[in-house]
């Protein structure tokens, strides 16, 4: 359970550096609510995971979540570099994130 809320938690994180893009400096109303919304829900389900998991562990599996989520939304959305220097840093943030999951003795 405590992976599960971590991925929650990880998936909440990419949606709180999103809503970042669009809130303008919290001066537009519902992006500004999401920011606060997510960012609050990202740290609460984090917090719930560390009950368990390793803090060291869960916290580089969050940022990773999170720094991979939004570079690949970057990406896509927002058209940024897709050089393959850049592809291949981020399966290498992948590649330790299953690292840690599988040296991860519950």
């Amino acid at each position: 359970m405590a992976w599960f809320l971590l991925l929650c938690a990880g998936l909440a994180e990419i949606f709180f550096a999103l809503s970042l893009k669009y809130n303008q400096s919290f001066t537009r109303l519902w992006p500004s609510l999401m920011t606060i919304v997510f960012g609050a829900a990202s740290f609460y389900l984090l917090m719930l995971s560390i009950r368990t998991l390793p803090l060291g562990t869960a916290y580089a599996v969050w940022t990773g979540i999170g720094a991979v989520g939004v570079a690949v939304i970057g990406i896509v959305l927002f058209k940024e570099s897709a050089e393959i220097l850049r592809l291949c840093s981020i399966v290498l943030v992948v590649v330790g994130l299953v690292g840690l999951k599988l040296t991860h003795i519950e």
